[in-house]
């Protein structure tokens, strides 16, 4: 369950250890849909259906929990040098469980809506005329105004067994939207903290990206700077020998006169 330690090979092992286990998560939350159906279509909430759905959805939460740590573990191995490609597939890896959490957020919420539905149905049994601010009451059952509105409603139904039914049902199925509100809740957290990640990775990766490129400018100007320096050099040494010449000429004048000067001083004594 570790991801090595931080040789190429591990990290790149364990990158493809977690996305198989991103794989079984999409294959976990299908299957939670599937129980979910069932579920919805099932007389009441009750029996070995529901139990098989709670017990899937309690290991999907735990193999999302432990995606997340070793997502995370991955993030805080070291980079050796010349191995930045590293923080991108993390970025990668992070971004795949992301699509998969809202791929199972939007699983739950279409099972609350259903839910939702279901628990409409079952009142309006007891009561067709119900407003709908007592539907909206009773489907909510905020601090259990919805069960008051319901048990006044069966005190005066003349289909009482069938609306007895029907109240036990109801109270199933807030029993299961207050689960699917938990999970919600907890899925919400896991993309939170996944997002966080992966803005993080995408500003480190910026900054090595720009990083690079002041790099490449700085080289470049550093070279452009060189280029001037090895100008300015070759032609201060070109001037330095026009000089040079230009003095020996002089000197070679100089030289020319004193011996015409002293040749015809000679001339003049014989």
């Amino acid at each position: 369950n570790n991801p090595g330690n931080g040789t190429s090979n591990d990290f790149y092992n364990e990158v493809s250890n977690v996305q198989g286990l991103i794989n079984q998560f999409n294959s976990d939350v299908a299957r939670i849909s599937e129980l979910q159906g069932k579920s919805l279509n099932a007389v009441d909430g009750t029996g070995q259906n529901l139990a098989l759905l709670d017990d899937q959805v309690a290991q999907t939460r735990d193999l999302g929990n432990q995606i997340k740590r070793r997502i995370e573990a991955l993030k805080r191995q070291p980079v050796p040098r010349g191995q930045e490609a590293r923080k991108n597939q993390v970025n990668v890896v992070a971004k795949q469980f992301m699509t998969a959490l809202q791929n199972y957020t939007q699983v739950e919420k279409e099972y609350r809506q259903k839910q939702r539905a279901r628990v409409e149905r079952q009142f309006k049994i007891v009561k067709p005329d119900a407003s709908p601010d007592e539907v909206a009451a009773v489907v909510d059952n905020t601090d259990g105004a919805g069960g008051q509105i319901f048990s006044q409603a069966l005190s005066v139904s003349t289909k009482y067994g069938q609306s007895r039914a029907a109240y036990r049902e109801v109270q199933d199925r807030h029993e299961d939207i207050k689960k699917i509100e938990r999970t919600l809740e907890e899925l919400a957290q896991l993309f939170n903290d996944i997002s966080v990640l992966v803005a993080q990775q995408d500003e480190s990766i910026d900054y090595i990206q720009n990083t690079a490129h002041d790099i490449e400018q700085d080289a470049s100007k550093g070279v452009e700077h060189t280029d001037k320096a090895v100008a300015s050099a070759r032609a201060a040494r070109k001037k330095r020998w026009i000089c040079f010449g230009l003095f020996i000429l002089l000197l070679a004048i100089i030289a020319a006169v004193v011996a015409g000067v002293v040749v015809t001083n000679n001339n003049k004594r014989k």
